[in-house]
């Protein structure tokens, strides 16, 4: 795999205590393939925590992705929901853990705070 799709597992559980707030439970076993072998990314998630191993072990919810895809996702380039209605990626298991996972993804590059573009539009309207 990547240096950056490692560097992204790598800083997950240091992340964890700001990006999850909720009492979710759960286990995502994320599948990245490049086309000839398949590599399992195991992410274990309870309130404000997360553990990252990398073993093919049973799962609440397995999400099967290309590498090349999975490495836009964690440079904000393309968006979760976006991938698997494109049929870029599959999903399959508890939905509120991949709701849940998406948290730590990024947003798009260009992407604004509603409120701070609404800020700005009254301060120009005024």
């Amino acid at each position: 795999m990547t240096e950056a799709i490692q560097q992204f597992f790598a800083t997950l559980p240091a992340r964890a205590p700001e990006v999850l707030r909720g009492p979710v439970n759960g286990t995502l076993r994320i599948d990245l393939s490049d086309g000839h072998r398949t590599e399992h990314w195991i992410v274990r998630i309870g309130p404000g925590t997360v553990e990252v191993s990398q073993a093919p072990e049973h799962a609440d919810a397995v999400w099967y992705c290309a590498v090349d895809t999975f490495e836009r996702l964690i440079t904000g380039r393309t968006q979760a929901i976006a991938a698997l209605f494109r049929n870029e990626s599959t999903y399959t298991g508890n939905v509120v853990v991949f709701l849940t996972f998406r948290r730590f993804l990024p947003p798009a590059p260009d992407t604004r705070d509603p409120r701070e573009v609404a800020r700005e539009h009254a301060r120009w309207t005024r």
